[in-house]
């Protein structure tokens, strides 16, 4: 082979290698840079706020509301955890202001929720968590704000001072880009008694690790499985603290509930702490723990209701039912309502009626003792001429004596 030929080779496979290697960082560059969703809502502008650095890869804590505590680090992105994307990136404000933004996308409005909890949990002093402020549900702590809206969590710091207008601001003009999603927080949380207080605080956990660590040294927790899509919430109540496992269908209910209370026997043979009360109602798993007594517990579980709410995807079979049903309580409420209105009429007639009444009475009987003298019934003498003479304009006159004949008649 000539040298030339060896030349051509050479300079060949050196283009090749570049040709490859410049595919590789482009298809590392692609892959590191958000989809486009995100890059919508991270947009280089938002409002007054320009980006100062291109969206990241974030290794924001998420892993813990997706995945068991023993798989690895908490730590994930995009890459390790198809169930959640985090990204990063920072804004200036108008007056200046350094802001980091963390947003995290996941597959359900659940997560998302749980996030914001346990995040307003491990903050100093444990965060109040507020409806409908920011997003779908938010709180606000050491010059930053963190919200959930739809499937999206969203956190932003303030890193150059510790007023947080600038990341309020911010914030709720990224919220107005996100979807709603259900727009609410789940509705499991507002089955906690006076659930308004209670969800300030609540943890929401979609993994038995996240329910464990927020309710430690409480054994009889492990047997519970959140297979089928799982929740549960856990409040504080003084001393109390309430859980509730909702269990998507009635069967996982009830294998979960057997297997508790065979756990909850086995702790109090071994003498290990286990639930003040714990109750099965509908598709909940409810306990009390570390609650003073039991009537106290007690107290706490039946403020616990289960509603279910059934769709039908076709025709409704109960229809008529229902309908038969509605058309009755209707008919007896018009009826009770006519007998109400009837009876009210009846008595406020009656009521004006007699005052009516005593007024004309009263009326007369002025005018009738008026018309007499108060001497009781005898005649006075006007001597002190303080008596008005006595009116004779509606008197009988007198009849006037017959005419005598006259003598020479």
């Amino acid at each position: 082979m000539s040298l030339s030929t060896i030349d051509k080779c050479r300079g060949a496979v050196t283009r090749c290698s570049l040709a490859i290697a410049l595919l590789l960082s482009v298809a590392t560059v692609r892959a590191d840079a958000p989809p486009v969703d995100v890059a919508r809502i991270l947009s280089p502008d938002v409002g007054a706020f320009h980006q100062t650095t291109p969206p990241k890869l974030s290794s924001i804590s998420v892993k813990e509301v997706l995945l068991p505590a023993d798989e690895g680090p908490t730590k994930v992105d995009s890459k390790s955890s198809p169930s959640a994307a985090a990204w990063e990136t920072e804004y200036a404000s108008p007056n200046g202001d350094k802001l980091l933004v963390e947003l995290v996308r996941f597959q359900s409005d659940s997560q998302a929720y749980s996030l914001l909890t346990l995040t307003a949990r491990r903050v100093k002093d444990a965060a109040v968590i507020k409806a409908g402020d920011v997003g779908t549900a938010s709180f606000v702590r050491d010059g930053g704000v963190a919200f959930f809206k739809g499937t999206t969590f969203v956190r932003v710091a303030n890193e150059t001072a510790s007023n947080p207008t600038s990341a309020m601001q911010f914030a709720r003009l990224l919220a107005a880009e996100l979807d709603k999603g259900d727009d609410e927080i789940p509705v499991l949380v507002e089955h906690l008694p006076d659930f308004q207080s209670a969800q300030q605080h609540a943890v929401y956990a979609v993994n038995i690790d996240t329910l464990r660590d927020n309710v430690p040294n409480q054994p009889v927790l492990d047997v519970a499985s959140f297979d089928g899509g799982t929740e549960a919430v856990a409040a504080n109540y003084g001393q109390s603290q309430l859980v509730i496992i909702e269990f998507t269908t009635p069967q996982f209910s009830i294998d979960n509930d057997q297997r508790i209370w065979s756990r909850i026997a086995e702790l109090k043979t071994k003498g290990e702490p286990g639930p003040t009360a714990y109750r099965r109602v509908g598709n909940y798993s409810v306990f009390v723990f570390n609650a003073p007594d039991e009537k106290t517990a007690n107290a706490l579980v039946e403020q616990v209701k289960y509603e279910q709410v059934v769709q039908w995807l076709g025709e409704d079979p109960h229809l008529a039912e229902r309908l038969q049903r509605y058309f009755t309580q209707t008919s007896a409420g018009v009826l009770v309502a006519v007998l109400k209105s009837s009876g009210l009429s009846l008595i406020l007639c009656l009521a004006i009626g007699g005052l009516i009444g005593a007024m004309l009475f009263r009326h007369r009987r002025a005018q009738r003792a008026a018309a007499y003298s108060d001497a009781g019934g005898s005649i006075r003498l006007n001597l002190d001429e303080l008596t008005e003479p006595v009116k004779t304009g509606r008197l009988l006159k007198s009849a006037e004596p017959p005419e005598q004949p006259s003598a020479n008649s």
